[in-house]
């Protein structure tokens, strides 16, 4: 069965969120899930995934979340070859260049670890509304449809 780990960094609760709407679009199609905060996750568990998520914010003005630091620096060291992986965050707007900037340092590190990128990364201003769902839910597909690919 695939199998899929989601982990999420969140102050607000919105990033919890957009990692139970991501849960629940890889779980209809017909994924089994393990979801997990950010320092509650060691990077050795993705190994036991297929398909590998991310859903963190950005604090301040461009930083990554404190306590996903120590998750940050070994996912560089890890080899997730033949992993898929996606990275969404929820953020404020208001930071305009720094706006969700984790989402991007998340994808390189994913990339450093030789993981294969499922979909683009996804940046959500605030709270996910009815249109985020509907992008969360086509991230959730892409990056099944990317794993069955590559078994093919």
């Amino acid at each position: 069965m695939l199998k899929a780990h989601v982990v999420f960094a969140t102050i607000t609760g919105n990033n919890e969120d957009l990692a139970d709407i991501v849960t629940e679009g890889l779980e209809d199609l017909g994924a089994e899930v393990k979801e997990t905060e950010i320092s509650q996750t060691d990077t050795e568990e993705l190994l036991n995934a297929d398909i590998c998520v991310v859903c963190a914010y950005t604090y301040d003005e461009g930083h990554l979340p404190e306590e996903g630091l120590d998750f940050f620096d070994d996912l560089a060291d890890m080899d997730l070859s033949n992993k898929v992986f996606g990275v969404a965050g929820s953020g404020d707007d208001f930071y305009e260049d720094s706006y969700n900037t984790s989402v991007d340092k998340f994808i390189d590190q994913f990339k450093k670890a030789n993981a294969i990128q499922g979909s683009e990364g996804v940046k959500i201003n605030l709270e996910p509304d009815e249109n985020d769902i509907k992008t969360l839910d086509k991230m959730s597909k892409e990056l099944v449809d990317k794993y069955n690919n590559l078994k093919k």
